[in-house]
C-alpha cells in the first residue's frame, strides 16, 4: 500500500513550457492528501528557489521538502530532518581550482542565498523568461565558500567534463539533471537519502513509497522507492529505471499514474 509520494518539480509537477502546475495535478494532490498519503517535494532546487515557482505549488500543504538533491530536508513546520553541507576539506581543494582555472559559470548554493563565480547567461535567460531578473545571483569570489556553509555547486559544463570537475572535488558526486549543467553534491547523497529520512520519521518503509521524476538526478530516487514512475517527457535512460511510465507532465501525467495504480 502506498502511503507516501515524492515528486520532482521541473518537468514533473511543473511543465517546462508553461511553468504552471496543471489543474489535474493539483486536484490529484488534494485527493491524495484527503486519503492520508504523505506528500513531499523532492527537488534539486535550493529552498531559496521556491519563491520563483508557481503559487499553486508553493501554497499547497506539503508534508515536507527534500531540497538540493536530498542535502537539505525539512518538514511543513520548518523542522530540518536532514542536512549535509559540503565538507571543509573538499572546499579547500576545490575552491582554489575554481578561482584559478574555471572557464565556466558555476552557481554556488548556501542555505539562504546563491551566487555565481562568473556571469551566468543561462541563469540570466531563465530568470528573464519568468520576469524575475531581480533574483539574478551576484558574481562573487568563490573563496566565500571556505567560510560559509555550502550545500551544492552547479557548474555549467557538459557531462563529459563532470570527471574533470570531480577530480578537483574529493568527496563530491554529480547529480546531473540537465545536459547544460550538473548539481555537484556531497558524496553518498542524493534524493534517496532524503526520502529514506522522511520515511523513517513516519515509520514507513520504501515499499510504501512512490516517486515521480523525469531527469537524470531522479534515477536513483525512482530505483529506491517501492514504485518509481517516469514522466512521459523523461529521457529513455530515466524511463528504463522506472517501474511505470506515465503521460507527459502537461498531459495529466500525475493524475494518469495515480489512476493507473487505483489510488484515486
Amino acid at each position: 500500500m502506498i502511503r507516501a509520494a515524492f515528486f520532482d518539480i521541473d518537468g514533473t509537477l511543473i511543465p517546462m513550457t508553461t511553468r504552471k502546475m496543471p489543474e489535474s495535478t493539483l486536484s490529484t494532490l488534494h485527493a491524495l492528501k484527503e486519503k492520508g498519503v504523505r506528500l513531499y517535494i523532492a527537488s534539486g532546487r535550493p529552498p531559496v528557489h521556491l519563491t520563483l515557482l508557481d503559487k499553486a505549488l508553493t501554497s499547497f500543504p506539503w508534508d515536507g521538502y527534500i531540497m538540493m538533491n536530498g542535502q537539505y530536508c525539512f518538514d511543513a513546520d520548518g523542522n530540518v530532518f536532514r542536512k549535509e553541507a559540503l565538507k571543509q576539506e573538499t572546499l579547500e581543494v576545490l575552491v582554489p581550482w575554481l578561482k584559478e582555472y574555471a572557464d565556466f559559470p558555476c552557481t554556488i548554493f548556501e542555505l539562504d542565498r546563491s551566487y555565481d563565480i562568473a556571469f551566468n547567461e543561462s541563469m540570466h535567460n531563465y530568470l528573464s523568461s519568468i520576469n524575475r531578473l531581480d533574483q539574478m545571483p551576484p558574481v562573487l569570489d568563490p573563496v566565500r565558500a571556505l567560510s560559509h556553509e555550502t550545500y551544492m555547486m552547479s557548474p555549467y559544463i557538459p557531462a563529459e567534463r563532470d570527471a574533470e570537475f570531480l577530480s578537483h572535488a574529493p568527496g563530491m558526486m554529480s547529480a546531473r539533471w540537465s545536459p547544460h549543467f550538473a548539481d555537484m553534491i556531497r558524496e553518498h547523497g542524493g534524493k534517496p537519502e532524503g526520502i529514506k529520512a522522511a520515511l523513517a520519521m513516519h515509520g514507513l518503509n520504501r515499499e510504501e513509497a512512490i516517486a515521480f521524476g523525469d531527469g537524470g538526478n531522479d534515477i536513483a530516487m525512482l530505483a529506491y522507492a517501492g514504485t518509481g514512475v517516469a514522466m512521459g517527457n523523461a529521457s529513455d535512460e530515466v524511463k528504463a529505471h522506472a517501474d511505470y511510465v506515465t503521460d507527459d507532465c502537461e498531459n495529466d501525467g500525475i493524475y494518469s499514474a495515480f489512476k493507473h495504480f487505483g489510488l484515486i
